[in-house]
């Protein structure tokens, strides 16, 4: 009876293990998205880091990649910052606080956009009272962020009038004199910008003086850069509201596994980089980056030997 608990024990201590060092199920993004490349590259970083781990990459995207490792159908994934804190507070789409997800790093940042006619004389938000403005279908990051940008200046949907379409139509809306206003969130230079810009002169809203309002409704905004010559006749730097893609792992992972998996990121920077151009010039203070979600305690060890002092979970 002793040799028979004995060997349960040991068999399920070797489960344990192989749930924690054999298995690490990674979530990325949709095929076609940059987090699937990113997403092999890490597999390949992991498991040279922590000899005997198997890194299965599987699809996902930024709010079903937070539920997954909540749920426990992932153990680290790609998110993006500002989801990921809805997802902590238990805000819609999520349907309770995700209490298992915690950061890893901050590996590049996403840009939300306001543009303009060069000549419509629109210089600030509270502007486009009683104007047009045109951006992506209800539910998509950049409609959302349009909402709360207007609500941090005391407006709402009810002050303008708003078209939900694609990028492409919302480039046409502007062309043709439509719309007077076009948001969206992405990455930089935006490809519909360019189009847009190469057809008439747009310029890019500076948006700094929005953000301790925003913050208010999500502490994972900040203050991003579009740097002068991003878009055609860009003659200046412009801050906009600016959130993170970042790396989320499971809360219960071993403390030591993410330690190597955190420092085997900022020690390749460059092969990242050659994938995704957003991660270049990335440093271990970059991905220390508050936003509003507490770090996994094996990362939060990391960042300390590198003296940058970070929020961790429980701590």
């Amino acid at each position: 009876m002793m040799l028979r608990t004995t060997l349960l024990a040991t068999a399920a201590s070797m489960i344990a293990f192989g749930a924690q060092a054999a298995d690490l199920r990674l979530m990325t993004g949709p095929q076609g998205g940059v987090w699937v490349p990113l997403g092999g590259q890490l597999k390949e970083l992991w498991e040279k880091a922590i000899p005997g781990t198997n890194v299965q990459p599987l699809p996902g995207a930024g709010i079903a990649n937070v539920r997954g490792i909540d749920e426990g159908k992932a153990d680290v994934g790609f998110g993006n910052s500002i989801s990921t804190v809805d997802g902590l507070a238990g805000n819609a789409p999520f349907p309770k606080p995700q209490t298992n997800v915690c950061n890893v790093a901050s590996l590049y940042p996403q840009y939300f956009q306001m543009l303009v006619p060069a000549d419509s004389g629109i210089e600030k938000v509270t502007d486009l009272k009683g104007k047009s403005i045109t951006t992506q279908p209800r539910g998509n990051t950049g409609e959302l962020i349009t909402q709360q940008l207007l609500k941090a200046h005391g407006m709402s949907y009810s002050d303008v009038k708003v078209s939900y379409v694609s990028y492409t139509d919302s480039v046409e809306q502007m062309k043709d004199g439509h719309a007077q206003a076009f948001t969206l969130g992405t990455a930089i230079p935006s490809g519909a910008v360019m189009d847009l810009a190469s057809a008439r002169d747009v310029k890019l809203l500076d948006l700094s003086g929005s953000l301790p309002e925003m913050k208010k409704m999500n502490p994972g905004y900040t203050l991003v850069t579009v740097p002068k010559n991003t878009y055609p006749k860009q003659d200046k730097d412009v801050q906009v509201i600016g959130y993170a893609t970042h790396l989320v792992a499971s809360c219960s992972l071993p403390e030591e596994m993410v330690y190597k998996m955190t420092k085997a990121v900022a020690d390749n920077i460059p092969s990242l980089a050659a994938t995704s151009k957003a991660i270049s010039g990335l440093t271990p203070k970059g991905m220390a980056e508050d936003i509003g979600v507490p770090f996994h305690p094996g990362a939060a060890k990391f960042y300390q030997e590198q003296g940058i002092a970070v929020k961790a979970k429980n701590s």
